[in-house]
């Protein structure tokens, strides 16, 4: 247990814990800490509440929602006898909308939080390490004997010739925008490219994404190509397999000199957004001063009880390096905080951690991947499912995606699933529960699911691996 500081016999800069970092993970970690009677030090710089709700998931999602209302208008044609139509009639109103809930958000779920813990000082500035362990920020030293690093994580800029003489924009600045651009070249097929590119491209911009391999490549096979499929069927342009050479300011916007299988490839575009990845904020904290290692990516090195390199000093969320998702780094935030006051007995754990992408369809996934099943040393057996078996999506008139399931071909266990579906994202947690659950794919077949949902999906591609579901009545167990 740690030593708690008295507050009658300390300085009002020393603390039982530091948490660098005023995001969801400083939170998180500080509230924890707090709730267990430590005296913290919150430590913020820049806009509190961090990425999550400031300028990343809120922001983003808010947007996806409206201009989601957009294409839904464009899906009525897939009805006889009914006609819809939507528009963009004031996008700096839009903007300001989304700016305003996260203003409130920000509040509510940051600002107006810390009253309430009486042990947590929030101290705003920079902080930097020192060869005793220390932490300057500003003109005060602040001394802890456990700190918590989650200071998260900034765009990627990438080492490209002419870059730094075009404009561009970064998923922050890109829904900033006082209004439309013409067309979009997109820079890079992860996740937030995916989701920022359709975003634009749904409320009537011309969008290209260019990649050097694909959308989602951490994702299954199928689920890219699916999302690909639907991605060029909306009218966005996807180059994949790109190298890229250079780029060059245009009377029109910006010019990207590439080659693909190649072949010389000009993509010309008014705006150009960069979402080549995340990279940690270590650069100001003087890691290297306190032995603090980070791994080829900038991440902090921790490990399983979210240790770093120098005794003491803990790390989570972004500036990891790995599952960079809030979620995640909440949860590793209130670990590191249980463990620097309780002697480090809990166990970061991934294996059972959902994600999703907001793109339409929906991208959602949980456990292993068919080639880390693979890698695992199981004899591994795969179930596919066109959503063209899912009455949910026929009903729906909407059979885009699939659904891939994941199993040991032995023990029948589950492992993991991959859906991509227009309402996929609320079902992934019902495999996740499988999962922590030890259940074989006949166990998931064998349960009751309520029918026309996306979620009895799951059970018929579990019902898949050993049936052919297309000999099936409906509701057939």
């Amino acid at each position: 247990m740690l030593d708690l500081q008295t507050p009658d016999l300390v300085d009002a800069d020393t603390f039982d814990l530091a948490v660098i970092g005023a995001g969801s993970a400083g939170f998180s970690a500080a509230i924890t800490a707090a709730e267990d009677g430590a005296r913290v030090a919150l430590i913020g710089y820049g806009t509190i509440g961090g990425t999550c709700v400031n300028v990343g998931c809120v922001p983003s999602k808010v947007m996806i929602r409206a201009v989601g209302t957009l294409h839904s208008a464009k899906g009525a044609a897939r009805f006889d006898g009914v006609e819809a139509t939507a528009q963009v009639t004031d996008w700096v109103a839009l903007v300001a909308q989304k700016r305003a809930l996260v203003d409130d958000l920000r509040a509510a779920k940051y600002v107006d939080v810390l009253p309430n813990y009486e042990g947590v000082s929030y101290i705003e500035g920079q902080a930097s390490f020192v060869k005793d362990g220390s932490l300057h920020v500003g003109d005060r030293t602040i001394r802890a004997p456990k700190i918590i690093i989650a200071t998260g994580s900034s765009p990627h800029i990438p080492n490209i010739p002419g870059l730094s003489e075009v404009g561009w924009l970064d998923s922050t600045s890109a829904l900033e925008q006082k209004k439309l651009p013409k067309s979009l070249m997109v820079m890079g097929g992860g996740y937030i490219g995916v989701e920022i590119a359709q975003i634009f491209a749904q409320a009537g911009v011309k969008v290209t994404i260019v990649t050097r391999r694909g959308l989602l490549p951490e994702a299954e096979p199928e689920v890219s190509d699916a999302l690909t499929k639907a991605f060029t069927n909306e009218g966005i342009k996807v180059l994949d397999g790109l190298s890229y050479d250079s780029f060059e300011a245009s009377g029109e916007g910006v010019i990207l000199h590439a080659a693909r299988n190649g072949v010389a490839v000009r993509i010309e575009a008014e705006k150009l957004l960069l979402a080549t990845g995340r990279v940690p904020n270590t650069g100001s904290l003087a890691l290297d001063i306190a032995g603090i290692d980070t791994n080829a990516r900038g991440g902090i090195v921790i490990d399983p009880q979210m240790r770093s390199t120098r005794d003491g000093v803990y790390a989570t969320g972004d500036v990891t390096g790995t599952d960079q998702f809030v979620y995640m780094a909440a949860y590793g935030a209130k670990l590191a905080a249980k463990n620097a006051m309780n002697g480090n007995t809990l166990v970061y754990d991934n294996s059972i951690m959902p994600a999703v992408v907001f793109s339409d369809p929906q991208v959602a996934s949980v456990g292993l991947t068919e080639a880390q099943a693979k890698s695992a040393g199981h004899d591994v057996v795969t179930s596919v499912l066109g959503l063209e078996h899912v009455p949910r999506a026929l009903a729906a008139r909407d059979t885009r995606g699939l659904i891939k399931l994941i199993a040991d071909k032995q023990s029948k266990k589950l492992l993991g699933a991959h859906i991509i579906a227009p309402e996929g994202a609320d079902s992934i947690q019902t495999v996740a529960m499988a999962l922590k659950m030890g259940m074989t794919y006949n166990d998931s077949g064998a349960m009751i699911f309520p029918y026309l949902t996306t979620v009895e999906g799951l059970k018929l591609a579990a019902q898949t691996f050993e049936k052919d579901v297309t000999k099936l009545s409906c509701c057939a167990g």
